[in-house]
């Protein structure tokens, strides 16, 4: 059986100044994956993620036309 692809919408904000990106997945890993190649090695470990509006620990759980927003820390005074 195929696995249906899903499509998903990442948002990169604030100082990680990177176009959004529209991608087709299989799974998580996949995604994780892209995330991985299109982040900048020092955000990674910082980033919080939400999907669709909502801070998750994990994206287990994505679903074909989720909108995957990639939070850095917030810097400021």
């Amino acid at each position: 059986m195929e696995r249906v692809k899903l499509k998903v919408l990442i948002k990169f904000l604030g100082p990680i100044s990177r176009d959004d990106l529209e991608v087709e997945v299989n799974s998580s890993v996949e995604l994780k994956n892209i995330i991985k190649e299109n982040i900048d090695n020092k955000w990674l470990e910082s980033i919080a993620v939400a999907v669709n509006d909502e801070i998750v620990n994990n994206l287990d759980n994505i679903k074909d036309g989720d909108v995957i927003s990639l939070l850095p820390p917030v810097c400021g005074g």
